[in-house]
């Protein structure tokens, strides 16, 4: 078996286009979540949202036509890879066979912005508008096969679709293919652009989304206010190669992934298990792989949605899978309160910061946690980032569907 690094990131979030941006931004506990902009919220029972700002595709290197034939959310994932390549400094033919080098990027939901607009412009226009670009540019799998085509990796592609468990499962998968010799190199991440109306409606209708008009007090992970998530959107990309291949061409390595779980609560098209039984196994699977020793630091990024049934029992899920000792001795945030839920994309940011968190010795905090939940009452680092010298991160999705995904990484 292989030993898997992390050479590159990158990232688009509605807390900066870059690493450098989002990582400053949440050290300061910088609430990216604001009243819509981009859309027309006045039939809309939810109003604010962690929207993408500033986002030029051009600034990327990414050529008109590709622009013009893409989502935003695939554009969202070539940007985030560009960045995350030229951080790995990984050159094709010369470091890594294209036929050994892959792509798991995947989405929660796919193109629905472009979805919406051929569907209007049929009932307005008649089928025959319909673009004959339609279905390449809506589904889910086309993020990972432009990115793969722009790098030129020919090996495996595996765009992973587990809803809000995307980006963790993409990661994990892409572990595996390196770990197991199926490739040397995997571009691997999550994406999402899915603030649009008829995806807010449906979240919100579902009772879901938070439907608080204050962006201050939406997105409250483990608070006993909490009443829903509040949508963000997004990309996380980073660079997994073999151990040896980095070490050869000298590399710069963020850390090691060292463990992967993956379990389904095989219970409710929704709601998770009450008893947290399989999110329990997943986090379990990750920690044992990854040789978790009683009395190591570990942080923990959680899926932390701020809905009333997932903290309480994501809480439960840690408290067994580590023991309740050590589960109280790790340090837990929920990111989510500054960037909000990216769906298929959260994961893998969240995978970046962990890589930051080990990288540089500081743990971004929850802001807005003023009323723990009794039943939340774990160290969540409310309010302000901290020094942590962690040996190992975790990081926690569970998606619709009974979807849990862990993936550990750990300082090398």
């Amino acid at each position: 078996m292989k030993r898997v690094v992390i050479t590159g990131i990158g990232c688009i979030t509605p807390l900066g286009n870059n690493v450098d941006t989002m990582w400053s931004n949440l050290l300061k506990g910088t609430c990216a979540i604001d009243k819509i902009k981009n859309i027309n919220t006045d039939n809309l029972t939810v109003k604010v949202a962690a929207e993408v700002m500033g986002f030029n595709p051009e600034d990327f290197g990414i050529e008109k036509a590709m622009i013009r034939h893409n989502d935003r959310y695939a554009l969202y994932a070539i940007a985030a890879a560009t960045q995350a390549m030229q951080d790995s400094g990984l050159t094709v033919d010369k470091d890594v066979d294209p036929s050994r080098f892959g792509c798991a990027i995947g989405s929660g939901i796919g193109g629905i912005q472009t979805f919406c607009r051929e569907h209007a412009s049929m009932l307005e226009n008649g089928p025959r508008r319909v673009s004959p670009l339609f279905i390449p540019e809506m589904i889910a799998n086309i993020a990972s096969g432009n990115v793969a085509t722009v790098f030129h990796a020919e090996g495996p592609n595996l765009p992973v679709v587990t809803a809000c468990a995307t980006g963790t499962h993409s990661v994990g998968e892409a572990y595996r293919m390196i770990k197991e010799g199926r490739a040397d190199a995997m571009i691997t991440g999550g994406t999402e652009a899915a603030i649009c109306e008829i995806a807010i409606a449906g979240f919100a209708n579902s009772k879901a989304l938070s439907t608080s008009e204050d962006p201050m007090a939406a997105s409250l992970p483990f608070d006993a206010r909490r009443k829903g998530f509040v949508m963000g959107e997004g990309s996380g990309v980073m660079i997994l190669e073999d151990y040896e291949l980095a070490r050869r061409r000298g590399a710069h390595i963020y850390a090691e992934v060292c463990g992967y779980g993956n379990s389904c609560d095989a219970f409710h098209y929704t709601a998770p298990r009450a008893d947290a039984k399989c999110a329990t196994n997943a986090i379990r699977w990750a920690l044992e792989e990854a040789g978790f020793k009683h009395g190591e630091k570990v942080y923990i990024n959680a899926h932390g949605t701020g809905t009333p049934l997932n903290d309480k029992t994501e809480t439960l899920a840690i408290k067994q899978a580590m023991g309740e000792d050590e589960a109280r001795k790790a340090v837990i945030s929920s990111t989510k309160s500054m960037h909000g839920h990216m769906l298929g994309a959260t994961g893998a940011v969240e995978m970046v910061i962990c890589a930051k968190t080990l990288q540089e010795g500081k743990v971004a905090p929850t802001i807005h946690l003023d009323q723990p939940d009794p039943e939340c009452d774990l160290d969540y680092t409310p309010h302000t980032a901290r020094d942590f010298a962690a040996d190992l991160t975790i990081s926690n999705s569970f998606g619709f569907g009974g979807q849990n995904a862990c993936v550990a990484l750990r300082k090398i």
